[in-house]
């Protein structure tokens, strides 16, 4: 990431290789950056240490990179009148390094992929030590007028890397587009498969839903499978459990004689309040306080409404 110069770059000394394919040819990733007025290029440590591997950055700048070449962000901004970069990313306190310290990063890491920048950085030493000086070839299309940049070839060894980068890089974006599609498609048949077990679970509560119907409506005294006692209940037998689990008023009493004969040849009991409470002589509010303590007890449950709306109720199965 480049953030542009609140100065105007006169005198900025010329590059004669671009410094993003040098960086990235360095470390094998678009690394963030700012450069200053004077050209001076600072990269956040973090993500140079990230890319290279360094699990501790602060330990491989203690290690790695002289003073000269690490700083604090705020530091390196102030001196030259700068703000620090807004976003949450370029903070006051971030550590970052000169492109001499992002070398002196490459050269400590021992990624095989850094070597052929390495291996480049020996021979450029090499040659200086044996000829005094190392240039860069010179490109064969020279600038058109005079004053211009001269155009210069770029080194064999950092070209092979950002050449070999980019086609790695272009071989995971392919392999990762295949995985993400052999991803999706996995979603897609999971998706189907909870799709059908959910179909047929509902199915299964549905036909146990029409066979607890059936049971409901078999004569008292038949064996009922699955029931607790292998019999369908009685009204005395209905009555008494209910006496024994619960000590009721009685006018709850009188509600509990009306509706359990129903619910035991019927299967369900649904008649308006009205109708209960003129058979017991209780108040339409008493009765529907009845009923709701008689489902709280577990001794019936609600089934929904009929047509006319009265409340459908049946013997709560244990």
């Amino acid at each position: 990431m480049n953030e542009p110069s609140k100065r105007p770059d006169a005198g900025k000394p010329r590059e004669a290789i671009d410094v993003s394919d040098f960086v990235y040819a360095a470390t094998g990733a678009r690394v963030r950056r700012l450069t200053m007025p004077d050209g001076a290029h600072w990269f956040p440590a973090v993500d140079v240490c990230r890319q290279l591997g360094h699990t501790n950055s602060r330990q491989a700048l203690a290690d790695h990179v002289p003073e000269g070449h690490r700083e604090i962000l705020e530091t390196v901004t102030g001196a030259y009148g700068l703000s620090v970069p807004a976003g949450r990313e370029w903070r006051r306190d971030l550590n970052v390094i000169s492109l001499r310290g992002l070398v002196l990063l490459v050269n400590a890491c021992t990624k095989p992929a850094c070597a052929p920048f390495k291996q480049w950085v020996a021979e450029v030493i090499e040659t200086v030590q044996r000829e005094g000086s190392y240039s860069l070839e010179q490109a064969e299309v020279q600038p058109a007028g005079p004053g211009a940049a001269v155009a210069y070839a770029m080194p064999e060894q950092v070209a092979d890397a950002i050449v070999r980068l980019e086609a790695h890089n272009l071989q995971v974006d392919q392999e990762l587009a295949v995985a993400q599609r052999e991803s999706l498609a996995l979603q897609r048949e999971s998706l189907a498969a909870q799709r059908a077990v959910l179909a047929a679970q509902e199915a299964i509560a549905e036909a146990m839903g029409r066979i607890a119907d059936r049971l409901d409506v078999l004569a008292p005294g038949r064996p009922v499978p699955g029931g607790p006692s292998g019999v369908r209940p009685t009204t005395e037998s209905v009555l008494a459990d209910w006496r024994q689990r619960l000590s009721v008023t009685e006018d709850v009493w009188t509600v509990a004689v009306v509706i359990a004969p129903v619910l035991v040849e019927k299967g369900e009991f649904r008649e308006p309040l009205e109708a209960i409470a003129a058979r017991t002589g209780l108040s339409v509010r008493r009765v529907n306080e009845c009923l709701r303590l008689l489902r709280k007890h577990a001794c019936i449950r609600s089934r929904g409404g009929a047509a006319d709306g009265a409340p459908v109720y049946v013997l709560h199965q244990p």
